[in-house]
């Protein structure tokens, strides 16, 4: 185990579930990833692997089958994870926020029916609020459902849905106008639709269709498709907590928790992009000895390791103040933001320590270096971050009088 990102006052279940996951990161994912990676292959062996410990699970109470943990475990996990490949990170994140949204918003019904399942993984979940003309305006969405009978039709295109493929399972948010009359707020008229589908691509039922997987510059391995929907129906039992027009603070309340999740995968790729340039730093020499003992490699080294232990520390805060029930926008922002930006950092700074083989796809750092752009947009860019956390920062120290 490594000296930077310890966490204390750990549980000793908790401990043990590290330990488990960052032993299978080890022996069954750092050794295959990035031939994968360069084939862009699913990695059902991983997933399978990840099956049998639980991991879906791991935040699904127990009572439907899960093992009950807190958001602190599960972005733990993740940092362990992203450490070996940040898609694997990425195949288990979407499922987390339906299964989240599910518990903290479904109906009875919704939890008995979906929770037991999405904790085996059998059913396995995706989550989708972009379009393709809005990007970060989730106001703006024109997705539309529109009430048929005893049910739902969906229609409209949605974007950069994350295993929009592999799941079975996808909570998609669309404009309802039912029961909100003209002038409503445009968040106030948004519902969350729980659909079910056949993983795959094409036609997966009648009206919904996932054309195929987007390529990408890195992230590869997980499915990033396009959605769909053209008179898709859905019946009215599976509208996300039984009651149209709550849909925005629905899914709002899940990419606050997904923001941990990706100052998580920021962690983990700093991580290991850092055990990849000190490795390498000791091994290379120049001038008569290692460039590790060289004060330019030594600085680099030492800035490196000062990012992952602060980008930890924020992580690990925002995780820990959600769990105790308090609002973590402001602490979530702050790590998604500095976590995304340092694991970019710290990844170039290893790409450098590398040279020009750092640029030879033989060496692991040249997938990091590929990766680590995806992190500043996901869940929210930079920017997006920066505006939460400014208004966030003007509330608490509103002036008085």
């Amino acid at each position: 185990m490594s000296r930077l990102a310890q966490t204390e006052g750990l549980t000793d279940i908790q401990r043990e579930i590290l330990a488990t996951v960052r032993d299978f990161v080890d022996k069954e994912i750092l050794p295959v990833a990035t031939e994968l990676e360069h084939r862009d292959a699913y990695p059902t062996q991983i997933v399978e692997g990840l099956k049998e410990l639980g991991v879906f699970g791991l935040m699904i109470p127990e009572e439907y089958g899960g093992l009950g943990e807190s958001l602190l475990t599960y972005a733990l996990t993740v940092e362990e994870i992203a450490r070996g490949w940040m898609s694997v990170s990425g195949i288990i994140n979407t499922h987390f926020i339906v299964a989240y949204l599910l518990k903290q918003h479904g109906t009875q019904e919704q939890k008995e029916y979906f929770l037991p399942r999405m904790a085996t993984g059998e059913i396995r979940a995706a989550f989708s609020m972009s379009e393709p003309a809005l990007g970060s305006d989730v106001a703006a969405i024109s997705s539309k459902g529109v009430r048929d009978g005893d049910g739902y039709l969906l229609s409209g295109q949605k974007m950069w849905l994350t295993n929009g493929g592999s799941s079975t399972l996808v909570a998609v948010l669309c404009r309802t106008d039912e029961g909100h009359p003209e002038g409503t707020a445009p968040h106030r008229s948004m519902t969350t639709f729980l659909v079910e589908k056949e993983a795959g691509f094409g036609e997966v039922r009648p009206g919904l269709t996932v054309p195929g997987k987007i390529e990408k510059m890195g992230y590869k391995g997980v499915d990033t498709t396009e959605l769909i929907m053209d008179g898709l129906r859905i019946p009215a039992d599976r509208v996300l907590g039984g009651r149209t027009g709550r849909g925005f603070s629905h899914m709002m309340d899940g990419v606050e928790v997904g923001r941990v999740n990706v100052a998580a995968r920021g962690c983990g790729v700093a991580r290991r992009a850092f055990e990849l340039g000190i490795d390498y730093a000791q091994q290379r020499h120049t001038f008569g000895k290692p460039i590790a003992q060289h004060q330019a490699i030594q600085f680099k080294l030492a800035e490196m390791a000062t990012k992952v232990e602060a980008a930890h520390a924020m992580m690990v805060n925002a995780a820990r103040k959600k769990d105790s029930g308090q609002r973590n926008d402001l602490e979530a922002g702050m790590a998604k933001y500095l976590a995304s930006e340092y694991c970019k950092e710290v990844v170039e700074d290893a790409f450098r320590i590398h040279g020009g083989y750092g640029f030879s796809k033989e060496y692991e750092i040249e997938r990091l270096y590929r990766e680590a752009p995806m992190l500043l947009i996901g869940e929210g860019t930079a920017e997006i971050q920066k505006m939460i956390i400014g208004r966030r920062l003007l509330e608490e120290y509103r002036i008085q009088g």
